[in-house]
């Protein structure tokens, strides 16, 4: 039996956007409503936050200017066509992933909310339960040793 084209994509669980974002936004209501018991509010952490916010610009736009330019889905959750091991892919299996964490740490920073910054790791666990791994399986499945080989060679992350 053939698969549909609704089932060539990977089944998340969590859409990454939102394993990161809802964190996030837990955190700095938690800022908002009760304050932080730790101030960020430091000029490195402004500096920090828009290298950060620039970084995900450009490490994310490169992203996907290649999977336009290689014709694979744009989108999480869209179907691959091919597995792309150049530019910031040949750097990271989950290059666009790398970006929204250094997007997400950068807002942090830059809204000063420690525990936006705290909720970091639990966006990251959250994304690699919900997105990375079904994703794993997913090309695995599809490219079989290609797909293999590419992880033998690449990071999950950096």
């Amino acid at each position: 039996m053939m698969a549909s084209v609704a089932d060539d994509a990977p089944a998340f669980r969590v859409w990454p956007p939102v394993a990161l974002g809802g964190p996030w936004l837990g955190g700095w209501a938690l800022t908002v409503v009760i304050g932080d018991p730790v101030s960020i509010d430091q000029p490195w952490a402004l500096w920090a936050g828009w290298l950060l916010v620039s970084f995900f610009g450009v490490w994310n736009g490169l992203a996907l200017w290649l999977m336009h330019a290689h014709r694979t889905a744009l989108l999480p959750g869209g179907s691959t066509r091919v597995v792309i091991d150049s530019g910031p892919f040949g750097l990271s299996r989950n290059p666009l992933y790398v970006g929204l964490v250094a997007l997400d740490v950068g807002l942090s920073l830059l809204s000063t909310s420690f525990w936006a910054l705290v909720l970091v790791p639990v966006g990251v666990a959250l994304l690699w339960w919900g997105a990375v791994r079904p994703e794993e399986q997913y090309l695995a499945a599809k490219f079989g040793t290609e797909y293999e080989d590419y992880r033998r060679r690449v990071r999950r992350w950096l």
